[in-house]
């Protein structure tokens, strides 16, 4: 080919060169276009398969809540506009594909070879440009220098103030690199460095850098305390990594700090900071640390400079806080007297004051106060040293607790980790199995559950955990109830060695008296190969050993009274045969057993109430299910190997409570498409007392009234249907319906609406039909929905042929969710279709609708968002301004969002009204405000200040802000926290 191009070439060259210069040029360029033609459509497929990979990349991080690169988004942006240059001439090139043929017009060809020599370095350029050596997404967001942490004052503690202000003087002493804060349990060493943190947090106080705050306990566990630092830095924690690899990189991470103060709270032993990855103090001369301990042996291995001895309170401070907690009432005439006998008891120690205070609150009956100071005064634990004056105290308090079975549910509290919060419906499920907790219905159980747990907390023996719906207990109570559980002879006796690294069991701890034996969180790789004599033991957990991988036949042959069996997240691959003698075992909980495969028939296990095979690798239930007459819970979720449920099984488990297959593989047909002998969506129908259920269904199924009336008698459902219909948990999922796939044309979902809290529908089709279809044919308006979300739409949502709703169908809609809404031009066209008014509406979140110019037009329907609290608008590109005042109302609310009190703008480039000039929005409180360049009016007065409690921008546009006053940025600066992180520091905030 070439030489034949370079003899043509020759010939056209010296002909052209006889007739015309530019005749010339065009006609050697069109020689030359199959071979540029050849080079373009390479280059072009390279530039598109890279720009799909990148497009994946940036789906993914936004996914997992990172934020794409602006040069990132602009190289694609660059490579789809190319794409629509390119389009026109690869549609050509078929075409022109024979060059030498006469069909093709030499004019076109050389017009043709123009646009691809100008296209070729272009594409060459997003070629090179794609390598982004940063990154597609920033890091990590910097983490604020001081995080404030929940905890009491003691500015009214004269002693304790003492030791904070001895701590302060001394961390800006620069000799002194490490300070000790050492005494007894319970004296306040944890409370005192929370108010020393968050003193630092003032803007008074010189900055020591970022603030560090670890909690050690005493197992020390040297990974979970690199964990906690990582995710202080913002730094990711890599479970799979060794205790070096992360060392090394907190190292690096913290090297680059030119400050920082590390406080390592409660620990028991010499933590090795080189191991541990944290730089020298005396070598980087930014870093300073601060350690609690009840040891001052501890503080010496450490090597603090200065130790801070906590003092107990005296006698003025300790009857203040007693008065404070334990209530007027101590200052009757005849109860005082007692009061300050217990005050003097608890010597000083603030833990041991305050339990006691709270279980003396409001009570007046003398007797009451004579008992309480007796049975202080004769507790006498069974061992010697400084904790004896606190477990009496606390032991009394154990001691003191009434109700049906507290005291055994208080000490079942101390089987799990140090530091550990536990789940309040996984306690509530032992507390059942164990028989603490009468056999009421599922929600009735957890409901007294909650009650003891309540009661407990009053008592100051748990507190909330690290989690919503968990709770915890103090480690120093958690001590008493593991002292008093162990030597126990009221049938509560156990053995506790949870969360202590333990390699293997030792069979010489077990005895025939033990009632509950704990393992929970160790690295037990194997259990003992032989019968254990433990006959009264009625609970066995093991869960948390990640390389267990066997259970002995003999194992369990010794544990015949047991009533609860945990194995969950161990890497076994079946159980053995032995478990079947278990008669009287409740709960056999397998959850994150990811290599169980299969189990042996449990038909035998007739009382069991609980079965938990959640995440395990099951591909079929296990047989002699039918047979489980007593089953109360069956938790199927995360299946996802299974394929096979037979027909009659389910419907026979009578006693059935709760159903959990949320991300199960298994999806059940609807009567009339279900293959032969599996299980279908009409059988659970005859579950009569199911209360809670979570399914997968292939389609909308056509209810009976019958049906209807089942789903209505439960009291918490979750209905994924469609193929592939997964969403992520929210605030209403009580009820909640899920439809993705699907073509919702045709379909009646009447019935989902009528009962549904939550509706997700996402990817479906056919929406305005279904829209049309519930107004014409509904029945009542839709009053338990209260949050809906549509996602991956391409429908316009207006309403058309007369079908817009007359009176509002959702009127106590609190949340709504729009995403990937491909034609939607502003929500007021669903506000149209289904009557909308909004009046409880408190949070919108609208994100990738390409198409939004607006977000509500008030006029007719909407004239005010009286309970609007949360705006959330993301990635729309057409976005001109939040609220729109088309209509001919002249006189709008002031404000339209009163209650508005969080507005997070981000990705906005056509933004430019937030609200209408002088609108005040009375309770805004945080603003997230993110690459919206032409936004020039925030909604900021002089009254903002007052409540403000964040801003986030870009820094550069935060400094040349114009509010037409200069107090409101005054006043507003200390609230302002740079996002250069979020967004590119050059975009402009507000011009």
């Amino acid at each position: 080919m070439e030489v034949v191009a370079s003899i043509v070439g020759s010939a056209v060259e010296a002909t052209g060169r006889l007739f015309c210069g530019s005749l010339y040029s065009m006609i050697k360029s069109t020689v030359k276009l199959q071979s540029d033609l050849d080079v373009f459509d390479k280059e072009m497929r390279s530039l598109i398969v890279l720009r799909d990979d990148v497009k994946d990349q940036t789906e993914l991080a936004e996914k997992e809540g990172k934020v794409i690169r602006a040069n990132v988004i602009e190289w694609l942006r660059e490579v789809d506009e190319l794409q629509l240059k390119v389009k026109p001439i690869e549609e050509g090139m078929v075409n022109g594909r024979n060059l030498s043929g006469c069909s093709f017009n030499c004019r076109k060809r050389y017009r043709v070879s123009r646009e691809v020599a100008e296209i070729l370095p272009e594409i060459e350029r997003l070629l090179k440009d794609s390598s982004f050596n940063s990154g597609v997404f920033y890091p990590s967001r910097k983490p604020r220098a001081v995080e404030h942490i929940p905890g009491p004052s003691i500015q009214a503690q004269t002693t304790a103030s003492k030791s904070l202000e001895k701590t302060m003087s001394q961390l800006y002493i620069d000799e002194v690199r490490r300070i000790g804060i050492w005494g007894m349990g319970g004296i306040g060493k944890t409370t005192l460095v929370k108010n020393l943190n968050n003193e630092l947090k003032s803007a008074s106080v010189k900055s020591l850098g970022i603030v560090i705050w670890v909690t050690v306990s005493k197992n020390l566990d040297l990974k979970k305390v690199q964990t906690q630092i990582a995710e202080r830095l913002n730094l990711e924690a890599k479970v799979e990594e060794t205790l070096q690899g992360m060392a090394t990189r907190l190292y690096q991470r913290l090297e680059k700090e030119e400050k920082f103060l590390l406080i390592l709270d409660d620990v028991w032993e010499k933590i090795d900071l080189d191991i541990l990855g944290v730089p020298q103090p005396e070598v980087h001369k930014g870093c300073k640390i601060i350690l609690t301990s009840r040891f001052m042996e501890v503080c010496r291995e450490m090597m603090t400079n200065v130790e801070v001895k906590m003092e107990v309170l005296n006698y003025e401070e300790a009857w203040q806080l007693f008065s404070q907690i334990a209530g007027d009432v101590v200052g009757l005439e005849q109860v005082r007297p007692f009061a300050e006998e217990i005050v003097r008891e608890c010597s000083g120690l603030p833990l041991a004051i305050i339990t006691m205070g709270t279980a003396m609150r409001g009570k007046k009956m003398i007797k009451l106060w004579k008992h309480a100071l007796n049975e202080l005064r004769r507790s006498v634990p069974c061992m010697g040293g400084v904790e004896v004056k606190l477990y009496m105290p606390l032991k009394w308090s154990y001691d003191s607790l009434e109700g049906n079975n507290i005291k055994p549910c208080f000490l079942y509290c101390a089987l799990f980790p140090e530091d550990f919060s536990i789940e309040i419906n996984e306690l509530v499920r032992y507390w059942v199995a164990e028989g603490l907790i009468d056999e009421q219905d599922y929600e009735d159980s957890v409901n007294r559950g909650i009650a003891l747990i309540e009661n407990l907390k009053d008592s100051c023996l748990l507190e909330d955990g690290s989690r919503d719906g968990t709770v915890k207990m103090h480690d120093v109570v958690r001590d008493v109830a593991i002292w008093i559980a162990s030597s126990s002879e009221e049938g509560c006796k156990s053995l506790v060695r949870s969360g202590i690294g333990l390699s293997e069991i030792s069979v010489g701890e077990f005895s025939s008296s033990l009632r509950r034996v704990s393992f929970i969180d160790n690295k037990i790789t194997r259990l003992p190969d032989r019968v254990i004599q433990c006959s009264k033991a009625s609970t066995l957990l093991l869960q948390g050993n990640l390389l267990l991988d066997t259970v002995p036949e003999s194992f369990l042959q010794g544990f015949e009274a047991l009533r609860v069996l945990n194995i969950s997240g161990s890497r076994i691959q079946s159980l053995p045969s032995s478990v079947l003698q278990l008669g009287d075992l409740h709960a056999l909980l397998l959850r994150d057993c990811f290599y169980l495969e299969q189990l042996p028939s449990l038909g035998e296990l007739s009382r069991l109430q609980v079965l938990d095979l959640c995440a395990t690798r099951i591909r079929e239930l296990p047989r002699g299910m039918e047979n489980l007459n007593n089953l109360r819970q069956l938790d199927l979720s995360r299946t996802h190997y299974l394929k096979t449920i037979q027909a009659g099984i389910i419907s026979r488990l009578s006693c059935l409570e709760v159903l959990g297959m949320t991300l199960s593989a298994y999806h059940l047909s609807v009567k009339g498409e279900v293959e032969e002998e599996q299980t279908s969506f009409e059988e659970l129908g005859c579950l009569e007392r199911l209360l809670i259920l979570s399914i997968r269904l292939d389609r909308i199924p056509c209810l009976s009234s019958e049906n209807v009336t089942g789903i209505n008698k439960l009291r918490r459902f979750q209905f994924f249907i469609g193929p592939t219909a997964n969403s992520l948990p929210t605030r209403h999922d009580k009820r909640r319906v899920t439809i993705s796939g699907l073509n919702l044309s045709g379909e009646w979902i009447g019935w989902l609406l009528g009962n549904a809290s939550s509706l997700v529908l996402k990817n479906c089709l056919g929406l305005n039909e279904m829209l049309e279809d519930l107004v014409i044919n509904r029945v009542g308006c839709f009053v338990c929905l209260k949050s809906l979300t549509i996602a991956s739409s391409n429908s316009s949502l207006r309403p058309g042929g007369g079908c817009a709703a007359h009176s509002d169908l959702l009127p106590n809609l609190e949340e709504l969710h729009l995403q990937d809404m491909t034609y939607l031009e502003s929500i007021s066209e669903l506000v149209g279709h289904l009557g909308l008014r909004f009046q409880k509406l408190k949070l919108i979140e609208v994100t990738r609708c390409s198409q939004m110019k607006y977000l509500i037009s008030c006029g007719h329907f909407i004239l005010t968002l009286p309970n609007l609290e949360v705006i959330k608008v993301s990635f729309c590109d057409k976005l001109d301004e939040l609220f729109s005042y088309h209509s001919r109302q002249k006189m709008y609310p002031d404000p339209v969002a009163p209650s508005l009190r969080i507005l997070e703008l981000k990705n906005l480039p056509k933004l430019r009204t937030i609200c209408r000039h002088k609108e005040t929005w009375p309770c805004l409180e945080q603003v997230n405000v993110i690459k919206c360049n032409l936004l020039r009016k925030p909604p900021f007065t002089n009254q903002s200040a007052d409540i403000m409690k964040e801003i986030r921008g870009e820094s550069q546009c935060w400094s040349t802000l114009d509010l037409h006053d200069d107090r409101i940025k005054s006043s507003l600066q200390p609230y302002f926290h740079p996002a250069e992180d979020e967004s590119n520091a050059s975009q402009n905030l507000w011009k």
